[in-house]
């Protein structure tokens, strides 16, 4: 899994992505793998453009997991816009993943 960055025109012009996003998973696991491939995929679709993706495996740097309270792996943590929000699981109910990042709002 590779981190993904904002595009090269965006870093020329000096603009920073608006959605700053950090996956915590523990090794590739199938869950790992599966959850950084939604993620990509919602992002990709509806913030083409707007975010940046840090992934953290917590197999290698364990000590990153407090910083960011992270109890369950996989964890998205939406560190920018603030508040600070987090998902956790595979990702795959694409509503939720909108809904938690306020990408979209709660239908009802």
């Amino acid at each position: 899994m590779k981190d993904a960055k904002p595009k090269k025109k965006q870093l020329e012009a000096g603009l920073a992505p608006a959605f700053e996003l950090r996956l915590y998973v523990a090794g590739q696991t199938a869950k790992s793998l599966t959850a950084f491939v939604n993620l990509k995929r919602i992002c990709e679709t509806h913030l083409a453009g707007q975010y940046r993706i840090e992934v953290v495996d917590l197999l290698k740097t364990p000590k990153l997991a407090a910083g960011d309270q992270i109890l369950a792996v996989p964890t998205l943590v939406r560190r920018l816009p603030e508040p600070i929000k987090k998902i956790i699981g595979d990702l795959s109910n694409e509503q939720r993943v909108l809904v938690g990042l306020d990408v979209q709002r709660v239908k009802g």
